[in-house]
């Protein structure tokens, strides 16, 4: 995961520099959660040759403290089973922050579920490369 560096705040700015501390997403940021290294060496490169910007986590804990520490992403690739928080966990503390809830969240796993609380839509691994990067074109779009 890349390294980031703090916010900063000052006493009349909010932790990246707006007025009233809001945070705005960065549309064209998708972080990928997945513990697989393969799958998430793969879905960065097509995503970057689709001009989006990637980052990645290993894990729900990770993907938080990216999430608290830098930008919004337009969108977040969630894997449900992983070492250390997995996507359930993860999706439970999103639930109870409200700077985090109107991320908007896709499912990516090899379980049966067909919906997720508190996420867009739910996809099943293996992933069809081509249907993700549409499935994240639409919600992205439907955003701005």
């Amino acid at each position: 995961m890349t390294q980031v560096e703090p916010r900063s705040s000052s006493p009349d700015r909010g932790p990246l520099g707006h007025p009233d501390g809001s945070v705005t997403a960065d549309r064209r940021l998708i972080l990928v959660v997945d513990d697989e290294l393969d799958l998430l060496e793969v879905t960065q490169f097509v995503l970057e040759s689709e001009g989006f910007r990637v980052e990645t986590a290993r894990n729900g804990k990770d993907a938080l403290t990216f999430l608290h520490g830098s930008r919004l992403p337009g969108l977040v690739l969630l894997d449900l089973m992983m070492p250390v928080m997995n996507g359930w966990e993860f999706l439970n503390e999103v639930a109870k922050s409200p700077s985090l809830q109107s991320i908007p969240i896709v499912v990516l796993t090899a379980a049966g579920s067909a919906r997720i609380p508190g996420t867009l839509e739910v996809l099943h691994k293996p992933i069809d490369l081509g249907l993700l990067v549409a499935t994240i074109q639409r919600h992205i779009a439907g955003g701005e």
